[in-house]
């Protein structure tokens, strides 16, 4: 408790802003939607306690003591069920502010609605590029953890640093939540616009054998390999690229996690297999991408208590882990912000059914969250600040930070522990290995030679028939078209407008 006090003193400290000061006296009926599953990372049991913490602290400041927010709690099961829990709500049972969902497809659907409605929506997940665009259909959403475009702009800072001009994708797409194929949708957009060269080879663990070795042979010529997969599907990847020469001076690599850093660092790549030894070599080149941990002392008495929280729902901690992720953090803010934001409203005599300003208020705002300051742009988007994390002894295999990027300010920050020889190319990456059965010309020209052939024969025969039915061919495509595209406004991969590759 004695913790707690100085805690609960600064964010009311935090909390006041200028307007009336008379504390506010309100319910506030909070729909939480989030997956009960345990399995996810952002699961009712886990990040429930974090909501409680926020609600307790938002008692102990004065101006807020006058807040009730009455929780609610449905399971969004990372499908349908959000949408069906918040539309089988009558008009006068509609909940004020809704938490979540983390999952793209089902947020998307709950914030078109939600917009509709005027309710605001605050999310911990929702990271996807498609979001960006508020209007008119994600009007009323806040994104309070840095989405997939501020994660890639600390690509764009570090390609720009070093000078690196081509860079190949490598993601794991399970055709469901798809978490790794919005992350490198994000790469993808920022490094086009700043004209990196890309490539990219798709996976799909969950359905089909993955061949490390015939992976990484499409990444030659390329200076950057950049992944996000499974941890057992990165070891065997790295394991792949280090016995082909590929990591110690033609490529630099990078992996993304940024949901459970502490699946990476020391002991990451041990398996109790024969490959231990290999595996730890490889990982000596391995840089992984993750968020910036914060050393607030208040911070450390918020992941005490939800380490107790988790210990007492059985939920497994390793010992040496974090008890704490980005989503736990991130609706615990939700709150904070939620308040702030209402106060502001309030004092220029509006109410807590003004979902729409409420939601502007949150918007273009700095306040100090559990884990350190919090930043959202003009758009309502959490600006995030990221590290780089590398094996720094390989003996011992010893992880350290050894570059951190600020995107409130867009700054880069170079650690003690950074070595420049770690991210310099001493070769020109090579090309692609020839098939020897082409005679020399690989086998894209082969194929193209053959192809062309064929096709050249069967163009001048379809010539004439071509010719004589253009018109009504035109009319037949126009008329098509027009029902393929209805049809295809309702997809799913729609929903989100996804602007990367074809899935």
């Amino acid at each position: 408790m004695s913790c707690f006090m100085p805690l609960c003193l600064s964010i009311w400290a935090v909390l006041m802003v200028p307007g009336r000061t008379s504390a506010l006296n309100d319910n506030i009926e909070v729909m939480v939607m989030l997956p009960r599953n345990n399995t996810y990372l952002f699961s009712y049991t886990r990040v429930f306690p974090a909501i409680e913490y926020a609600k307790k602290a938002l008692r102990e400041a004065d101006a807020y003591a006058g807040l009730r927010f009455n929780v609610r709690f449905e399971n969004s099961a990372c499908g349908m069920d959000a949408l069906y829990a918040l539309v089988d709500r009558q008009k006068d049972e509609r909940p004020d502010l809704v938490l979540g969902p983390v999952c793209e497809y089902a947020a998307s659907s709950v914030t078109r609605v939600a917009s509709h409605w005027n309710i605001p929506v605050i999310s911990a997940g929702a990271l996807a590029t498609g979001f960006n665009s508020k209007t008119p259909e994600y009007s009323h959403l806040t994104r309070i953890a840095p989405t997939y475009l501020k994660m890639a702009e600390t690509f764009q800072a570090i390609f720009g640093h070093f000078g690196w001009r081509t860079a190949y994708l490598i993601y794991d797409d399970d055709k469901d939540e798809r978490n790794c194929y919005f992350t490198m949708e994000g790469v993808f957009t920022v490094l086009s616009e700043y004209h990196i060269s890309t490539d990219f080879a798709v996976l799909n663990s969950n359905e089909e054998r993955v061949d490390p070795d015939g992976i990484i042979t499409s990444v030659y010529g390329s200076e950057v390999v950049i992944m996000c997969s499974k941890a057992d599907i990165v070891r065997d990847l790295m394991l792949a690229a280090h016995r082909r020469k590929l990591t110690s001076d033609s490529h630099i690599f990078f992996n993304i996690e940024l949901f459970n850093s502490s699946s990476y660092g020391d002991g990451s790549w041990r398996r109790r297999d024969k490959y231990d030894d290999e595996a730890r070599a490889a990982y000596s080149f391995l840089n992984t991408v993750t968020l910036l941990r914060s050393t607030k002392p208040e911070f450390e008495d918020f992941s005490i208590e939800m380490k107790k929280s988790l210990q007492q729902s059985n939920i497994p901690i390793c010992e040496d882990c974090s008890a704490v992720n980005m989503f736990m953090e991130g609706f615990h803010d939700a709150l904070l912000l939620y308040a702030i934001a209402l106060r502001e409203v309030k004092s220029k005599g509006l109410t807590k059914k003004n979902g729409l300003e409420i939601t502007h208020s949150m918007w273009n705002r700095t306040f100090e969250g559990i884990a350190g300051q919090v930043s959202l742009d003009a758009n309502g988007d959490r600006n995030g600040d990221f590290s780089v994390v590398r094996m720094t002894d390989p003996e011992s295999g010893k992880h350290e930070t050894v570059m951190n990027y600020f995107g409130t300010n867009g700054s880069f920050q170079i650690l003690p522990g950074f070595k420049r020889e770690w991210f310099s190319l001493r070769t020109i990456p090579p090309p692609k290995p020839l098939d020897p059965s082409s005679g020399g010309l690989g086998v894209s020209a082969v194929t193209g030679i053959i192809v062309g052939g064929i096709l050249g024969t069967a163009l001048l025969l379809a010539f004439y028939f071509f010719r004589k039915n253009y018109r009504i061919t035109i009319e037949r495509r126009t008329l098509r078209e027009e029902c393929d595209i209805g049809k295809h406004r309702q997809l799913r991969e729609d929903s989100i407008r996804s602007n990367f590759s074809a899935a």
